[in-house]
């Protein structure tokens, strides 16, 4: 028995961000998805607690202050559910910007975990979910605020093209990594994390960094939330887009497993959660760095 507990870990993950949607109950369902991503990224699937921290602006109103918190709230144990843990409501205070987050944690047996420095040669990395969430949602807060930015892209996009730009980013947003997680470990994968503030790239070479083999990480597919490569393009934001280094919010798992079984994990992805996953790059001897394919591959995500 006291080998046992020995060998058991507990995951803990604290996480923050400031509001990038003006709809309070979807950014409550999207702190949660972002507060547990990291737990998930190291295949721990079972989460044992949840707590939620909520900051009001102090320019709110009372009657502000009333109605947007427990939207939040409201979100974010709308979307625990999936996860099956009892959430602890923290602190929600008054403070100069309003801060959505909390800490999930997990207790796992190590054998359970996928360590971030496994990947060996020869391994496919997968994406779970599609890239360009800032500029989709900006593109749409720009349109309701008529701003400049909107006058230029209305030239070539319709409100509902903004609109359903912006769907698919909240869908993508506040849908969990627990899938992702739940199969990377049944496929055998070597190491994992989860793309959010520095973009696909900059998590990449974070991952890279750590690996025990002297390996590098090769780049060659980016997959883009619709409409949003065209929206850089006329922003003039295409050259940190495409070289995968834009913010992306409650991303997917970058995934490196072995390349026999890259398919299998994509297609048992798409059955169970009825969104598609891809093979983005490769594991290739190197010296822990990442390699950005000048010729990246464009996929657009949301395309009938």
């Amino acid at each position: 028995m006291g080998s046992r507990r020995r060998t058991r870990r507990m995951v803990l993950s604290v996480d923050f961000f400031y509001p990038l949607i003006d709809d309070p109950f979807m950014l409550g369902k999207i702190a949660l998805a972002n507060v547990v991503s990291d737990v998930f990224a190291v295949g721990a699937t079972e989460i044992d607690q949840i707590k939620l921290i909520v900051t009001a602006p102090t320019e709110f109103t009372e009657k502000e202050r009333e109605v947007v918190v427990p939207m939040v709230m409201k979100g974010f144990l709308e979307a625990a559910k999936e996860c099956k843990a009892p959430v602890q409501i923290g602190s929600i205070a008054e403070n100069p910007w309003c801060i959505i987050g909390g800490a999930a944690s997990a207790v796992c047996h190590r054998s359970e975990l996928i360590m971030p420095y496994n990947a060996e040669e020869g391994d496919a990395i997968i994406l779970t979910k599609p890239l360009g969430t800032q500029l989709a949602t900006n593109a749409y807060i720009w349109m309701n605020e008529k701003s400049e930015n909107w006058t230029r892209l209305q030239e070539r996009f319709s409100v509902a093209d903004i609109e359903e730009t912006y769907r698919i980013a909240l869908e993508s947003m506040a849908r969990l990594n627990k899938t992702g997680s739940e199969l990377m470990r049944k496929h055998n994968a070597h190491a994992a994390t989860d793309v959010t503030g520095f973009g696909i790239y900059g998590h990449a070479e974070n991952l890279a960094s750590f690996q025990k083999a002297e390996v590098d990480f090769h780049l060659d597919t980016l997959p883009f939330i619709k409409n949003v490569r065209e929206i850089a393009d006329i922003l003039g934001r295409s050259t940190k887009l495409l070289a995968g280094k834009a913010v992306e919010t409650s991303g997917g798992l970058l995934i490196c497993l072995p390349s026999s079984s890259a398919a299998a994990f994509c297609e048992e992805y798409k059955r169970c959660t009825e969104h598609e996953a891809w093979i983005v790059g490769r594991v290739e001897k190197g010296s822990r760095g990442v390699k950005m394919n000048p010729n990246v591959n464009i996929l657009t995500v949301g395309e009938s």
